[in-house]
């Protein structure tokens, strides 16, 4: 077998609009496609006995067994793999369910999508997937164990730490959403302008002079002694010549922690003698260049949460610890601790498993012992210095029972230091007493707290400490979203797109908006190229400038990443052609037309699918959608519109030379087309089409009328409002029109509109695409022949896996089909032809560019038309002497 491809979706996509996370793997079983499981000699049984766990896998039968059911009666490998994939992902924490496989177009060769929690986690499983069944086929032992831990160390390295995953969960549960915006927890909460952030328990209302005096626990110290706030006496020393003197003054029993240490790293407590001091310095030291030797404060360990400046959650901490039972040995006592299913890898589950290392070793020797000691029933021995979750710890919520003087004091030391989010660890024999009492004492001060032992404590109740994090940074119940408009079709889709943010700009929005030639916010392009995928999508909502978003999204991203958001307020389906079809697995219009079909099943319950009621396979989608729906047609009278009129719907038709809004029997006029520049004195049909959806999304968004017919007005076709579109650069002696028709039916429209221009003699530059359909690349040559006088042949700088020869020659061939004494030259790269056209263009003539590089013709195509204008062109025409 062998893997072709293995790509992430993260957002809704093709294979599932609820199931964000998928893997897709192209995988061509070779050989094995003529052997379904049942004719494999042995397979079965070594899969089941290798994976047992197979058994809860309902499959398509719906019910526990029924992929051994399929088994048993045959089923083809990548069917096999797939279930392979979910249940070793299972096998390492990651609970993952969903699967399918299908064809993908070529003999033996499959989709095989399944489920993932970590990407990383989700590709090696795929990986493993097929080394598993490759082995199991052939009878080779396999060693399933080292990619089970594989998995869960990637899950860890992958995956959000609990306090930050906890504030997330809570976000999603709020309709709040979020972007990752780096591998570690730096998250964005809500998008665009109303957007928040975070990193763990950090947030972006978190004052960074709190987080500073948090991590330098001397400034802390200082500033609560003024505020008379009782904290161990300490001194602060740099070096270990300083230690002794240091250790006389303070006084034993003491703490040496490193000043700026966090989560329990350095610290050592309960010191007695110089030798233990020494220790525990050059612990610190390993953390800090300063260390802090202070009183010991005998008690337990409590931490006190304190969110938006309010008490939220207390919890007391214990040390890792182990309790005799007379007969086994400490290291079974910590191994028989580690069994409870509590404990985890790192932070895989609510309790972190035991690590004996060489603090535990000397707590063990200290108390007399070694690993094989036999523990006497009933004593407890401490295995750690401190009482921290991550090392093994565990914690008690003792949220109920503390003091309100102790609560006080816990949301005064918040303000006095300034942090959002603060951890105040106190000692006190009791929490249910003031401090003050008890001899307690307030010992640390931490920005960024961990929310682990609230969320899930040992023994208590669990705390929702996510919520107040959420109220803080969203009050009101706001979600932090911004209106999105997604626009996808196979034409028309960047004209709709640019024609919405313009109406926006127009109405007082700040815009960003995606395109196939570039990102902007507001009329800046901030990253040039294709940019109609999840990336620049991400792109717009990070940015905060930006308060309304419209997105072209095209079948690429669709298929490969999936959307980058998981819903939108308006959903635009321009049409479906067939485009790029043989691509991707995708070889219909019916399959491609579900590929589209994801942009409105993304549309909120409340927002609007904007549909063409024109175009079949369109109008088809409105079955499967949970949105409203909006219609456009370019028939007043098409069936469809009517019936929806009548039943109340919105829509926009092009009617008796009108743009007309209707909403049931109401009907109003936008403007006459012939007044619109983008249609070219109404000449230009497939821009009304482009103008339809744009208006119908402008009144669903609330756009006044005015603001309507100014943007029409004043959205001019050009190459900075439309590069690409129809844009007329007029020489003295002819005209030269750049246009991005790319496929037949773009074709077809181009040819509709310069049919009814009037220019003595059209020259038309065409060009093959090396990733699509053969047949398309005749008919692109098939209707230039009938659109044009001259043809000029060029390449694109990507042939896209086939050569210059052969396109040219497919192109050729629909040109001949056609008129085969069509005058066809051979001008090479898109400049070269575009100057060979205007060095031999006749009078009065039109020279018609079907452009792949808009940008960079565009660029050229000013500096020739300003030499034009200062009476500087001039062109050798030496090498333009290939034509057929």
């Amino acid at each position: 077998m062998k893997i072709k491809e293995i790509t992430a979706t993260r957002g809704p996509n093709y294979w599932s609009v609820r199931r964000p996370k998928l893997i897709v793997m192209v995988l061509d079983l070779e050989e094995i496609e003529n052997s379904p499981s049942n004719e494999i000699e042995g397979f079965n049984k070594r899969l089941k006995n290798l994976l047992p766990g197979l058994e809860e896998h309902r499959c398509s039968e719906g019910k526990q067994g029924g992929f051994l059911l399929r088994l048993d009666e045959g089923t083809w490998m990548g069917h096999v793999i797939e279930h392979v994939a979910l249940e070793i992902q299972c096998l390492a924490g990651m609970e993952t369910s969903f699967g399918r496989t299908r064809g993908y177009g070529e003999k033996g060769v499959y989709h095989v999508v399944f489920e993932y929690t970590v990407e990383n986690a989700g590709r090696y499983a795929a990986r493993a997937a097929v080394n598993i069944c490759e082995a199991l086929i052939a009878n080779r032992p396999y060693e399933i164990d080292k990619d089970i831990q594989e998995l869960r160390e990637l899950k860890e390295d992958g995956r959000l730490g609990p306090s930050t995953e906890a504030i997330i969960k809570e976000a999603e549960r709020r309709g709040i959403p979020w972007l990752r915006l780096n591998e570690g927890s730096l998250c964005q909460l809500g998008y665009g302008a109303n957007q928040r952030r975070i990193q763990a328990t950090i947030t972006s209302r978190t004052s960074n002079i709190g987080v500073d005096i948090a991590c330098d626990k001397e400034d802390t110290k200082n500033l609560l002694r003024q505020a008379s706030i009782k904290v161990p006496y300490g001194k602060t020393i740099w070096e270990l010549s300083e230690l002794e003197e240091a250790c006389e003054d303070v006084g034993y029993p003491l703490t040496i922690k490193p000043i700026n240490g966090n989560h329990g790293r350095g610290i050592t407590s309960n010191i007695h003698d110089l030798e233990q001091a020494t220790a525990g310095f050059h612990q610190a030291k390993k953390i800090s260049d300063t260390v802090i030797v202070e009183n010991h404060i005998y008690g337990s360990d409590f931490r006190i949460l304190v969110i938006n400046y309010k008490f939220v959650a207390a919890a007391r901490r214990s040390p890792a610890q182990v309790t005799g039972d007379g007969h086994s040995t400490i290291a079974e006592l910590v191994e028989l601790t580690n069994r409870d299913p509590r404990r985890g890898f790192r932070h895989e589950n609510l309790l972190t498993k035991i690590e004996i290392d060489k603090t535990s070793l000397k707590l063990i020797n200290k108390k007399g012992y070694d690993l094989n000691s036999i523990l006497p029933a009933g004593e407890h021995l401490i295995l750690k210095d401190t009482a921290n979750l991550s090392t093994g710890g565990t914690a008690e919520d003792v949220t109920d029972i503390v003091h309100p003087s102790n609560i006080f004091l816990a949301e005064r030391i918040a303000k006095l230091i300034d942090l959002d989010i603060c951890g105040i660890d106190l000692i006190t024999s009791d929490i249910s007493k003031p401090i003050e009492e008890t001899g307690g004492s307030v010992i640390e001060v931490n920005a960024g707290p961990g929310f682990r032992m609230h969320l899930a404590p040992t023994v208590g109740l669990p705390r929702n400490v996510a919520a107040p994090v959420l109220d803080s940074l969203f009050p009101d119940n706001k979600d932090g979203k911004i209106p999105i408009i997604a626009v996808t079709g196979t034409n028309g889709k960047t004209t709709t797109t640019r024609l919405i943010a313009h109406m926006a700009k127009l109405s007082g929005k700040l815009v960003g908006y995606t395109t196939t030639d570039g990102v902007y916010i507001q009329n800046r392009m901030v990253m040039k190229g294709d940019c109609t995928g999840p990336v620049s999508t991400e792109l717009v909502l990070r940015d905060p400038n930006v308060n309304f978003a419209v997105l072209e999204c095209a079948r690429g991203g669709l298929l490969r990443a999936g959307l980058a958001f998981k819903t939108c307020d308006i959903g635009i389906v321009t049409n479906v052609e067939g485009d790029h079809l043989g691509l991707d697995g995708i070889h219909t219009q019916e399959q491609l037309a579900k590929v589209k079909s994801v942009i409105p099943e993304t549309v909120k319950h409340d927002g609007y699918s904007i549909l063409n009621a024109d175009d079949d396979l369109v109008f088809g989608m409105r079955k499967y959608l949970k949105s409203k729906i909006a219609l456009f047609s370019m028939d007043e009278n098409n069936p469809r519109i009517q019936r929806f009129q009548e039943e109340g719907g919105i829509t926009a038709v092009f009617e008796n030379g009108y743009i007309t809004l209707t909403s049931g029997v109401w009907k109003m006029r936008v403007m006459k087309v012939e007044n619109i520049p983008l249609t070219f004195n109404g000449k230009a049909k497939f821009m009304i089409q482009n103008i339809l959806p744009a208006v119908l999304a402008a009144q669903i968004s609330g756009f006044s009328i005015e603001d309507m017919r100014t943007a029409l007005q004043s959205f001019v076709p050009s190459d900075s409002q439309t590069p690409g579109r129809l844009n007329i650069f007029r020489f003295k002696n002819f005209s030269f029109m750049i246009d991005y028709a790319h496929n037949p039916t773009g074709m077809r429209a181009l040819k509709d509109f310069i049919d009814s221009l009037d220019f003595k003699y059209k020259v038309g530059i065409i060009a093959g695409i090396g990733d699509r359909l053969d047949s398309d690349t005749e008919k692109i040559g098939l209707i230039a022949a009938e659109m044009f006088d001259e043809i000029i042949i060029r390449n694109d700088r990507d042939l896209r896996g086939k050569s210059a020869e052969y396109l040219t020659s497919l192109l050729r061939n629909g040109i001949n089909k056609t008129d085969p004494k069509k005058l066809v030259t051979l001008a090479g790269s898109e400049p070269e032809s575009i100057k060979y056209a205007i060095g031999n263009a006749k009078k009065d003539s039109l020279i018609v560019l079907c452009s792949d590089a808009v940008g960079d013709s565009l660029k050229l195509l000013n500096e020739l038309k300003q030499k034009d204008d200062r009476g500087e062109l001039k062109f050798e025409n030496s090498f333009w002497l290939n034509t057929f």
